[in-house]
């Protein structure tokens, strides 16, 4: 199926969780004439901590470039966890691979959004990244968890897969909270702008919503949820979640 564009965050290569041959499945059913990495692609965190690398990452940036080659324009957003590119910014791999801190999109209709990972809109992250790292290994911890949960369901008759880590950041009240600040924080600089919406990840939450006038779109994650924002040739916007809750 082809697409305008595609927009995809928080894939996290060089982590075990990672859905990399789920995002090579994706690859593989749907095109676009522009692909969005916005952010997190390669988690460097997770690599200095422990190098996991199959050969499924490999294999995703060898499909990302030959779609740079074959005539797709991809453009690479610099998150948190690939914040080492950072010092190198801007950068042009070739006629149609950029890398960036952040971009501007205009949809079919005319619509002007800004584009960033979201990093730079969260506070934590920002001033206080020690914290930020000891909430990524209270994350890790939390998806540990939920293949040793979903093993024991599986073994009393419960196949339907269960997340843990989605049920604590849907539920627990100070992360609602944060989830809640961060969107309204990103929508007032979009109004600030004299932008028309944004276009984000980091929260590993996809939604397309409306933020007091102001179009919100969040890509997602390749971790748990198998979800891309994309805008289909008729400037329709669509979340496909390409999830199978299969443990």
């Amino acid at each position: 199926m082809k697409y305008r564009s595609i927009f995809i965050s928080d894939v996290h290569l060089g982590t075990r969780f990672s859905k990399a041959e789920k995002l090579l499945d994706f690859f593989k059913d749907y095109e676009s004439e522009h692909l969005y990495l916005v952010g997190d692609i390669i988690d460097g965190w997770a690599i200095k901590r422990k190098f996991v690398w199959p050969q499924a990452h490999s294999d995703v940036i060898q499909k990302i470039l030959r779609k740079a080659r074959k005539g797709t324009q991809v453009h690479f957003i610099t998150g948190n966890h690939d914040d080492f590119l950072r010092p190198f910014i801007p950068l042009l791999m070739g006629e149609r691979l950029s890398i960036a801190n952040e971009a501007e999109y205009t949809s079919l209709n005319g619509k002007r959004y800004y584009i960033t990972h979201g990093d730079y809109f969260d506070s934590v992250t920002m001033t206080k990244k020690w914290l930020a790292v000891l909430g990524d290994y209270g994350y890790d911890l939390l998806l540990h968890l939920n293949s040793a949960l979903n093993f024991i369901r599986r073994k009393v008759g419960i196949q339907r897969y269960w997340s843990l880590s989605k049920y604590v950041k849907d539920n627990v009240k100070k992360s609602i909270s944060f989830i809640n600040d961060f969107e309204g924080v990103l929508s007032d600089y979009a109004r600030h702008k004299a932008y028309d919406g944004i276009i984000c990840g980091h929260i590993h939450k996809a939604e397309i919503r409306s933020i007091d006038g102001i179009d919100y779109l969040n890509c997602g994650d390749w971790v748990e949820n198998c979800t891309a924002v994309v805008e289909t040739l008729e400037g329709e916007w669509q979340i496909i979640d390409f999830f199978d809750p299969v443990p």
